[in-house]
């Protein structure tokens, strides 16, 4: 195997124009694959990279890349957002359950596989680490896959075992993973609406959480619930404190009784320390673990899910602003349904009440060109600071009505105005 182990800047010559090449995302971008691909730039064109959430707000630099590579994402995360909104790159839009599938029937077949991997066992196996989510599939049908081996990378249980014979080149690194703490990010609005969703939060309930200090916040007010499960496609630190006190403990969980069961983490060292080598934890691939006929066998599944904007029907726009692409689809529509179809589940869209400028995110229509993520359909509850709007078997008037006693004060006449020339008048 020690043969295969190569400098950045050899491994990556694999590459070449014309090429599809698939990264690793969130915890484990492999970041210096990455920048030693990037110095190739004048030598390449057209080389298409595609990826979920990736990390690392130094690597992707759209007048750098522009000439030589195109972002076309299958989630805008922060760091290539620019690019995708420029004629150099593009979404997708796709569920993240339904990812894998692009790869595996050849809708975008992979040349080349970026990942980032712990170091081989005795056995020759590494481990895919944070993230396993979409990256099986991506592996098993790319031509060539080139890993960043890293001491640092946690080893997981679950579906994340790599044998050393799949992978073609290694690259030795022993940098940091890079980190966020979600609970800095917390202020009173986001735990005022944790505070609103914990009350919904039953003891035995099996949790789902979406990204950022809100799913964090509804944590952190859960100390005192008992025997919660968690099955969900990524979380934070949050999670922690609840397994350590014991109000996490999955005893009443359907699927992997005993264990969380995740795709991908993202947080601080702490994280990354409390998943290694953690039976208790189990990642598993993207397209099980967000499959709705998996979620709903779970009991009293609560999804968390935040958004963008909603308007008064119910309608939840969560990937973009009118037409600027802000992230993506992800995962929101697979745990909604899932939590929905669940025996006392509960989905849930949980927001601030307004932006930081203060535009109220509940709004009489959805900006043009908005996408909508969840169905008016698919909405039960919504949470803001103000409280809880229950929308399930209420017809449009009600639930326009529903949702402005949770709207922020600044707007509800203006909303209230809109509601009136809408329903009421002749």
């Amino acid at each position: 195997m020690r043969n295969k182990f190569t400098t950045a800047e050899e491994a990556v010559k694999t590459v070449q124009s014309g090429n599809r090449v698939f990264v690793q995302g969130s915890a484990a971008t492999p970041a210096v694959l990455l920048k030693a691909l990037f110095a190739r730039r004048n030598e390449l064109c057209n080389v298409e990279l595609v990826s979920i959430t990736t990390m690392g707000d130094d690597i992707f630099d759209a007048e750098v890349l522009r000439d030589s590579f195109f972002i076309n994402a299958l989630f805008v995360s922060r760091n290539v957002r620019e690019i995708v909104n420029t004629r150099y790159g593009e979404y997708v839009p796709v569920f993240l359950s339904e990812i894998p599938l692009l790869f595996r029937n050849n809708i975008l077949p992979v040349d080349v596989a970026l990942i980032h991997v712990s170091p081989p066992d005795k056995h020759g196996y590494c481990s895919l680490g944070t993230s396993v989510d979409v990256v099986r599939s991506a592996i098993a049908n790319a031509k060539c896959v080139i890993a960043q081996v890293n001491k640092n990378m946690p080893r997981t249980h679950g579906d994340g075992l790599l044998h050393t014979n799949n992978i073609h080149a290694f690259v030795e690194t022993s940098d940091p993973l890079p980190e966020i703490s979600y609970r800095k990010k917390q202020d009173e609005q986001a735990l005022k609406i944790g505070k609103f969703c914990a009350g919904l939060i039953d003891d035995g309930a099996t949790l789902q959480m979406g990204i950022g200090a809100i799913p964090d916040a509804v944590l952190s007010c859960l100390q005192h619930h008992r025997d919660l499960g968690v099955h969900t496609e990524m979380f934070s630190d949050g999670v922690i404190p609840l397994v350590k006190s014991g109000a996490i403990n999955n005893k009443f969980k359907a699927k992997h009784r005993d264990r969380i069961v995740t795709s991908f983490v993202v947080g601080t060292r702490a994280l990354y320390d409390f998943v290694d080598d953690n039976p208790q934890v189990t990642f598993l691939d993207i397209d099980y673990v967000n499959d709705a006929n998996v979620i709903r066998t779970n009991p009293k599944v609560v999804a968390i899910n935040s958004a963008i904007e909603i308007d008064i029907t119910g309608q939840v726009c969560s990937d973009s602003i009118g037409t600027y692409q802000y992230s993506g689809v992800g995962g929101q529509m697979d745990f909604m349904r899932g939590a929905a179809l669940s025996k006392g589940g509960k989905p849930i869209i949980a927001m601030k009440s307004a932006t930081k400028e203060g535009y109220s995110k509940i709004v009489a229509h959805l900006k043009p060109g908005a996408g909508v993520v969840t169905t008016r359909a698919h909405v039960h509850y919504v949470v803001t600071e103000y409280g809880v709007a229950y929308l399930f078997g209420k017809n449009l008037q009600q639930r326009a009505n529903a949702l402005l006693n949770i709207a922020h004060p600044d707007h509800r006449e203006a909303l209230e105005r809109e509601i009136f020339n809408r329903f009421n008048a002749s």
